[in-house]
């Protein structure tokens, strides 16, 4: 049953709150020793990289269950994509030997001169970020001569459109482009490995194509100030109504606050705090207590969707880095209940009954993303506890023969299991646990900048 729509009095409310008593505040962690859980995620990741290794060594994914592999970008053309994204989290945690012979495999094995279509927003967040973060690790200057190429590529997905939105699919031999049919996250999720590549290589042509797409969707907010997801790259006017905080969009809105921190750009900044005041004014709406940010209109703000999904749990740390956390702590403390619920929170929630809609869940590592950006912010052990939780709840649940796997259905106990590891596992939830729990001595925390797929582009101590 719904309650209340947040109006722009009670954002008001929650923007001064009392941010020390959240929703989950008395939840407090027990006593714990978070050197030795940080070492565990250490073990644990140093055990399912030895099977992919033995396993899969050089393919895109790993099936843990059946040992067997999977392709991700090009079907029967591997890219190594579990191996570029487990470089920084190998290096962090000082599994050296590990990070050299995967830096050797990239430096002999991995050329980009394939005819055949690749996503440009996933290849974009996975292998050019993840490339230039093991550059940044080691500062060897072939892995940044690689990003470069496969920037180059892509950027014809950009140059093809009038409006300077990317297809969603260009083939990284011919430069031939399909699929104009695309989202704010699609268009918008270039910034940070774009502006960090133009700083390294001295070309700021990339950040600028970055930025004008971004730009090109800003414009067009409604006076509610709300964008529709979907958005088209010929006509460059939107295809939907619907505005969303996750699904097609969710990292659209993370790359505006980080244009800000990585770059200083004011404009930016300016653009994330307004949407971010505009999602909590017009999309949260509380059903049994519990505040969600299902689809609205972006004119009317009517709610046209009441599902969400887990993607959104990273809304929670956003809220909290452009000054909203109070907002913030109370939609954490709604996928917290939801994680107590389930033990793994579901991939697709319906909001109105807090049920799931889906069994199947994929490894998702939003919510400890949120907890990490949160716990950055005051270092308050409470955000870490739950973050404890979620590792553990993962380490009972998807562990398999070969690595971890996605669950096929959550809802059964045992929960029954899939058969793949997304390669965002080794970027993603991984680094968070380790970064929260193990004092990670290559990194400068205050200076920490974590990409959408949790690159790290700015922080590493590499002295």
């Amino acid at each position: 049953m719904i309650q209340r729509t947040l109006s722009r009095r009670s954002t008001l409310a929650l923007m001064t709150a009392a941010a020390a008593t959240p929703a989950f505040a008395r939840q407090r962690a027990p006593s714990e020793d978070w050197a030795a859980l940080g070492a565990d995620v250490k073990s644990e990741f140093k055990w399912a990289w030895g099977h992919y290794v033995e396993k899969a060594w050089g393919k895109d994914e790993i099936n843990p269950v059946s040992g067997t592999s999977q392709s991700f970008f090009i079907e029967g053309h591997d890219l190594g994509l579990s191996l570029v994204e487990a470089l920084d989290t190998l290096w962090i945690m000082e599994l050296d030997d590990e990070f050299r012979a995967g830096v050797d495999w990239v430096k002999a094995n991995l050329d980009f001169d394939i005819d055949g279509e690749a996503q440009v927003f996933e290849t974009n967040i996975r292998l050019v970020g993840g490339l230039l973060s093991a550059h940044l690790a080691c500062g060897d200057p072939v892995l940044l001569a690689k990003a470069k190429d496969l920037a180059d590529r892509l950027m014809k997905a950009f140059d093809a459109s009038p409006h300077g939105l990317p297809y969603r699919y260009v083939n990284l031999k011919t430069g031939a482009v399909r699929d104009p049919e695309t989202n704010l996250a699609e268009i918008g999720t270039y910034a940070t490995e774009f502006g960090l590549l133009g700083q390294l290589t001295g070309d700021d042509r990339y950040y600028a194509a970055a930025k004008r797409a971004m730009k090109h969707a800003l414009d067009m907010r409604s006076p509610l100030g709300l964008m529709a997801a979907n958005i088209h790259a010929e006509t460059g006017k939107f295809t939907s109504r619907n505005a969303s905080i996750d699904v097609y969009a969710d990292s659209f809105y993370e790359y505006l606050w980080d244009s800000w921190e990585m770059f200083g750009d004011a404009e930016m900044k300016t653009a994330a705090q307004e949407c971010m005041a505009a999602m909590v004014a017009h999309q949260g709406h509380r059903y049994d207590g519990k505040l969600w940010f299902p689809m609205v209109d972006y004119e009317t703000g009517a709610v046209t969707s009441t599902s969400q999904t887990v993607l959104g749990a990273y809304l929670a740390g956003l809220l909290g880095q452009v000054g909203l956390k109070a907002a913030g702590d109370d939609f954490l403390a709604t996928y917290t209940a939801m994680q107590e619920k389930y033990v793994i929170i579901p991939e697709s929630t319906d909001v109105t009954t807090g049920t799931a809609r889906s069994k199947r869940t994929g490894l998702r590592p939003e919510f400890a993303d949120a907890c990490l950006n949160l716990w950055l912010g005051d270092r308050d052990d409470r955000y870490r506890g739950l973050a404890a939780i979620h590792y553990r709840n993962m380490k009972t649940t998807s562990k398999a023969a070969f690595g971890y796997t996605s669950l096929k259905d959550i809802t059964t106990r045992p929960m029954e299991q899939g058969d793949n590891c997304p390669g965002y596992w080794w970027s993603e939830q991984m680094k968070y646990y380790y970064l929260l729990f193990a004092d990670a001595k290559r990194v400068d925390y205050g200076r920490l900048q974590l990409s959408t797929e949790a690159n790290v582009l700015r922080g590493f101590r590499t002295a």
